[in-house]
């Protein structure tokens, strides 16, 4: 096994200048920006400054590295790298060389915007149960239902759509389909929502899809829908270790100048075990963030074990780290503009999306007791 303890240094100069660029050049787009809504000038600079194209030509540890270090310095810039990666990832990895040409470059650059299309009103994290409908009429179909929780809608120029093409077939019977925003009877509106993502729901009426918009094979979404959380898994890991990371320092520095109790409130033993202790569960999850997106990256076959182990520990240590620090730092982090108000409604998200904590226990469950099965068969053979 290769180690992913330590990045090379060429790797640590590179996170420091995109956290730097996510400071300096996008937290000022991120702040212009209206919340709720897509902020196309950030997913533009994203696209000029060449960190949108790298979704394309890199690895799940390129991913993991930009993701986390774009959330330790803007984490709205995060999330736009990211959702764009999310909905273009499938036409990439599954498209025809039509689909490609025509998205892949306006995503890169930063002039179309992507979304991935899979939730609904009563299939979250039970993607199997989807219900938008996919009729067949002849040699195409016509989609008719709705979907729910969708990020970038209805602001995005195209969606990553996973449609029900087999009643009655669970994930066997969902294909997934690249539908452009202007399609006739596709309509949406904005959700409200905790964090300041764009959020939305997308209404379908009957609306018309062809062979020519397939992604991958007819009641074969499921598997690019797998694939591709597979692949992101790790890195909403990685976005949980940037805010963590950026509670961490504020608290330290905090913590090291805030005079109590007739010293500094890092001289009280309490409060510096508990700093120690959320940097070594910063440090934790980082290393199985970095594991699990390596291991994506050399297609081990444990990758949905990593990747729900990496997400699980990542996010639920976020959690913990901003919580914590919003207590050490009092009520001056509950003020509306301070980055721990900020980080404390951001970080309740991703929790959630892309797979909720008790789904990644479920997926690793699931994939210990298979491997152990595997071991014995094994064993038994011999």
């Amino acid at each position: 096994m290769v180690p992913e303890f330590a990045l090379d240094p060429k790797s640590v100069q590179w996170c420091e200048e995109v956290r730097a660029l996510a400071a300096d050049r996008l937290r000022p787009l991120a702040e212009a920006g209206e919340p709720g809504a897509v902020n196309r000038p950030l997913v533009a600079a994203l696209g000029e400054l060449g960190l949108l194209a790298r979704l394309f030509t890199s690895g799940s540890l390129d991913l993991c590295l930009m993701r986390e270090s774009l959330a330790y310095g803007c984490t709205e810039a995060e999330t736009a790298l990211a959702l764009q990666g999310l909905g273009a990832h499938p036409v990439h990895a599954h498209g025809t060389e039509a689909q490609r040409a025509r998205w892949l470059p306006e995503v890169a650059a930063g002039r179309a915007v992507a979304a991935f299309a899979l939730s609904e009103p009563d299939a979250g994290s039970d993607a199997a149960a989807l219900a938008l409908e996919a009729r067949a009429d002849g040699d195409e179909w016509l989609l008719t239902g709705t979907k729910c929780w969708i990020s970038n809608a209805p602001g995005a120029d195209f969606y990553t759509v996973f449609a029900r093409t087999t009643p009655g077939a669970g994930a066997r019977g969902v294909t997934a389909l690249l539908v452009p925003a202007d399609r006739p009877g596709l309509t949406g509106s904005p959700l409200d929502m905790l964090s300041p993502h764009p959020i939305g729901r997308l209404d379908f009426d009957g609306v018309r899809v062809s062979r020519a918009d397939l992604l991958g094979q007819v009641d074969q979404g499921f598997r690019v829908a797998m694939t591709t959380l597979n692949l992101f898994r790790p890195s909403v890991g990685a976005f949980a270790v940037g805010m963590a990371q950026a509670a961490l320092d504020a608290t330290l520095a905090h913590t090291a100048e805030r005079r109590a109790f007739g010293g500094v409130l890092k001289d009280l033993q309490a409060v510096a075990h508990q700093v120690a202790d959320l940097a070594t569960r910063t440090e934790a999850a980082r290393l199985l963030v970095y594991a699990a997106a390596a291991a994506y990256d050399r297609g081990e076959p444990d990758v949905p074990r990593r990747a729900a182990m990496a997400k699980l520990l990542a996010t639920e240590t976020a959690q913990q780290v901003v919580d914590a620090a919003v207590q050490l730092h009092g009520a001056r982090a509950l003020q509306r503009g301070h980055l721990l108000e900020h980080l404390y409604r951001e970080v309740r998200a991703p929790r959630i999306y892309e797979g909720a904590t008790e789904v990644q226990r479920e997926i690793i469950a699931k994939e210990l007791y298979k491997e152990l099965h595997t071991r014995l068969s094994e064993e038994a053979a011999r």
